[in-house]
């Protein structure tokens, strides 16, 4: 699926209501990745080119990281997401920085027409990291962005 499908679908499927508690999430342990410094940004499209959301932190881990999972949604929304919800959807890029540390950074275009399609106001960014160890962290809210036009 592609993100761009995947970030238009998510509207959709909160819309009906598709997005569904898994159950709770797993508790973090001492050993579970962490992540740190992020931000997102969001860049509306302009003369014909696309805009942007870009998410970009640092994750460690003491086996090092495997991957990290990211969704973009409105408040407006609603949505209550949960660790299970975050498995199936894309990864960000990342890249080692040291044995523990992996910088990940997550990229969306966004056209003109679909950017005209999404909420204003409040958007958050969820994440889950996944270690080498098979460990894992879920931030249901791991930044926030102001969406507008």
């Amino acid at each position: 699926m592609s993100k761009r499908i995947l970030f238009s679908s998510l509207i959709g499927a909160a819309t009906l209501g598709g997005l569904t508690a898994c159950g709770p999430a797993l508790a973090a342990s001492p050993t579970a990745p962490t992540l740190d410094r992020g931000s997102a940004r969001y860049t509306a499209p302009s003369d014909g080119n696309a805009g942007s959301l870009a998410y970009t932190v640092d994750v460690s881990d003491d086996s090092g990281i495997r991957g990290l999972k990211v969704i973009v949604w409105p408040e407006s929304s609603k949505i209550d997401l949960t660790e299970a919800d975050l498995r199936s959807v894309e990864s960000a890029k990342c890249r080692s920085t040291s044995d523990e540390t992996t910088r990940c950074t997550y990229t969306l275009k966004v056209t003109k027409r679909e950017a005209a399609e999404l909420a204003e106001g409040t958007w958050y960014v969820s994440a889950l990291a996944t270690a080498e160890d098979g460990d894992t962290t879920f931030v249901p809210r791991a930044a926030t962005f102001d969406l507008t036009r």
